[in-house]
């Protein structure tokens, strides 16, 4: 037999062990959970749509059913700046880096792990110098010294008989997959975040201008006031009063400036900015679109989109995977090796055909005794099981209760807006009837301040409104899985995690 056929043989033994061995794979094979038996998102049926009302943000919304995402859901809102910022988050954001490398070290796992499936071959060289002793010659004073020289080719194979380095792949793909969507529920977080906060910096900048709107016209009252005191025409209680509803609607302008400039760090932060790196963005409600068609996509679709649902399903996956990979370990494990090579006395020899050798064989080695550890390895692989199946339907329930909690929000959104809208109508109406009424001498300065308290009140609500619609509008995209199987970006990406 030439050198080449040694080769040949050893390696045609190991790989051909591949698929004769290495068919039986035990533990359970992984099914999907069917999904809810459900029609609805609610105990009672929805709208059609909702109310509207006669102010920004106040168009009626239409409740569609089975109606596709778009992959880039918050360009709906029609605002150049939240695209950009949007973007720029995307490219920057640190949480979501983290998530891509983290998928990649899931895949290059895998990767290493399909390698292990194979036959392993290694090759060495070696050359040694040695002397025998006279007790192994048998002639006293003669120890001879002599060179010897190898080269050799093993060839090794663990033969995956029970199926657990399979299964232990399979756990892997499962691994890689959880990874994959939890770099979606990152991407659909982050998206969903900027839109919030810049739904939150654009009503924070409203009320701050309604605010300052009521300073002004409480200050030239109390200009008013104060001109009529030096005339003898009111009492001093009354220029008071007015001082005092001053100061406390002044007040509540450095709250709402704080918390526009925190809203306005957030959006940096998310844009993976320093705080001192703002690049002066601004966000008006008045500047933004509310989506007048809304998707609902069906009950059965939902555990399909959402990527935390997927992501818990992989993690079930895996753990459906372990509890093989815990069965095969209980039972033996099979290896062939063999080996070629040469070895001679002299370089010049090496490679004759004297020098050459061979080596084929096989190795079996199962646990006598290992004081039940195996056996309660596998029990746990089973609670872990049992606990990732538990874990998966507490996500979809939580996911059926974030799109429910979406849709009454829009729902009462808009009659909430209806109601402010109409609420500030009637407070503005009533603020100036009762100024001309207490010009007149006809009503109290009290009942005035009144009306003005009430006026104060309902612009405030009114434009907390406003930003409600434009924020439930953005959480109901996310509680929906925002589309990301419509991205082609998201597609490459799933196909490079197979």
């Amino acid at each position: 037999m030439t050198h080449r056929s040694h080769v040949s043989f050893a390696v045609l033994i190991a790989v051909s062990a591949t698929g004769l061995l290495a068919g039986c794979t035990l533990g359970p094979d992984f099914l999907r959970p069917k999904p809810p038996a459900v029609d609805g998102y609610t105990a009672q049926p929805m709208p059609a749509k909702t109310a509207a009302a006669d102010a920004p943000g106040g168009a009626a919304q239409e409740f569609v059913k089975a109606m596709d995402i778009p992959g880039q859901w918050w360009t709906l809102f029609h605002s150049e700046p939240l695209n950009r910022l949007i973007e720029e988050a995307l490219k920057a954001n640190p949480s979501l880096q983290a998530a891509h490398a983290s998928l990649r070290q899931a895949q290059e796992t895998l990767a290493a792990q399909e390698g292990t499936r194979l036959p392993a071959a290694t090759g060495a060289v070696g050359a040694t110098r040695q002397k025998v002793p006279d007790t192994q010659t048998g002639f006293p004073g003669v120890s001879p010294v002599y060179n010897l020289y190898n080269a050799s080719v093993s060839v090794s194979y663990d033969l995956d008989v029970f199926g657990g380095e399979k299964r232990q792949t399979e756990s892997l793909e499962a691994q890689t997959e959880f990874q994959q969507f939890q770099l979606e529920s990152a991407y659909l977080t982050l998206t969903s975040n900027v839109v919030t906060a810049a739904v939150q910096e654009a009503s924070l900048r409203a009320q701050i201008a309604a605010t300052e709107d009521i300073i002004s016209a409480e200050s030239e009252q109390l200009a008013v006031l104060q001109s009529q005191f030096q005339l003898g025409g009111i009492s001093r209680s009354d220029v008071l009063l007015q001082e005092s509803t001053l100061a406390q609607t002044r007040a509540t302008l450095p709250l709402l400036q704080d918390q526009l400039a925190q809203a306005r760090n957030q959006l940096i932060a998310l844009a993976g900015r320093l705080p001192s790196q703002d690049g002066g963005e601004a966000f008006e409600l008045t500047a933004m679109q509310l989506p007048q068609q809304l998707p609902v996509s069906l009950p059965s679709k939902l555990v399909e989109q959402r990527p935390d649902v997927r992501a818990a399903e992989s993690q079930l996956h895996s753990a459906s995977a372990q509890i093989g990979v815990a069965r095969a370990a209980q039972f033996p494990d099979f290896t062939l090796s063999s080996q070629v090579g040469v070895s001679a006395f002299h370089l010049d020899t090496l490679f004759v055909p004297a020098s050459r050798l061979a080596e084929i064989g096989g190795n079996a080695a199962a646990t006598l005794f290992d004081g039940d550890a195996l056996y309660h390895k596998r029990l746990a692989a089973v609670a872990a099981y049992d606990a990732a199946e538990a874990q998966y339907r507490g996500t979809v329930v939580t996911a059926f209760q974030n799109v429910a909690n979406a849709l009454r929000a829009l729902e009462y959104d808009a009659d909430a807006l209806k109601a402010q809208l109409a609420a500030e109508n009637s407070a503005a109406d009533s603020l100036s009837i009762a100024r001309l009424q207490y010009q007149a001498g006809a009503i109290t300065y009290l009942t005035l301040l009144n009306a003005e308290q009430q006026y104060q009140t309902a612009r405030i609500g009114l434009v907390k409104a406003e930003g409600a619609r434009f924020a439930d509008t953005a959480a109901l995209f996310q509680a929906l899985g925002g589309g990301w199987w419509n991205r082609s970006d998201a597609a490459q990406a799933a196909t490079a995690a197979k």
